[in-house]
């Protein structure tokens, strides 16, 4: 006998427990909360993940696993490999309504600092993140739209600029989320900013990594 189709889907149990997370944060999130979105008894969710952690394992899992996707398609919806770095970078903004919901997202970060397999999973995202913006900026000096340096130095400078930004707008409350987070990296960015009538290219940046 064939085990019954699942009626809905673990993506679609993931992107309910994203947003919970917003909404409640992790630590009083409950498996009631998430079956509540979705139309599945807590025990079925039991089932499938096996507990609350196995839930947010699987839900940091599957962000690790959408990187290079996310970053493709962002290239492909913009003409401009900087444009593209913009759109990734200020990303997470678009999905962060208010000061409360990103102090509810940040809450997880207390689970990646303190519990080894979580930030196993976290570190492997960052890293994936910064390949994504070296290739992006890699493209940017191809294309002549960014001068020549260290990619590797200014996409760990895009990763630091990004989420500090997210950090003042919930202090300051001043304008959109998004638009706060794209000014910052506009601002980063512009020392290496190429016009089309530059025909000279500066000499490559290079870091001292042993100096970190």
């Amino acid at each position: 006998m064939s085990p019954r189709p699942r009626t809905v889907s673990d993506a679609r149990i993931l992107a309910a427990t994203a947003r919970m997370i917003s909404r409640v944060g992790p630590g009083r999130l409950t498996l009631a909360d998430v079956g509540g979105e979705v139309g599945l008894a807590p025990a079925t969710l039991l089932q499938r993940f096996g507990s609350k952690r196995g839930l947010l394992l699987a839900l940091v899992e599957q962000s690790v696993a959408s990187i290079a996707q996310h970053f493709s398609a962002v290239r492909g919806a913009h003409t401009g490999a900087l444009d593209a770095v913009v759109a990734a970078a200020s990303a997470m903004a678009e999905h962060v309504r208010t000061p409360e919901e990103l102090a509810n997202n940040l809450a997880f970060f207390q689970l990646d600092l303190s519990d080894p397999d979580f930030h196993h999973l976290a570190l492997e995202h960052s890293r994936r993140v910064r390949a994504g913006y070296v290739a992006l900026l890699d493209d940017a000096i191809a294309t002549g739209e960014l001068a020549a340096c260290d990619t590797a130095a200014l996409a760990s400078a895009l990763q630091a600029v990004a989420a500090g930004s997210l950090l003042n707008w919930a202090i300051h409350r001043d304008g959109s989320v998004g638009a706060w987070v794209r000014a910052d990296l506009a601002t980063l960015l512009a020392p290496y900013r190429r016009s089309p009538n530059d025909v000279t290219t500066p000499p490559r940046r290079r870091r001292d990594r042993a100096s970190r």
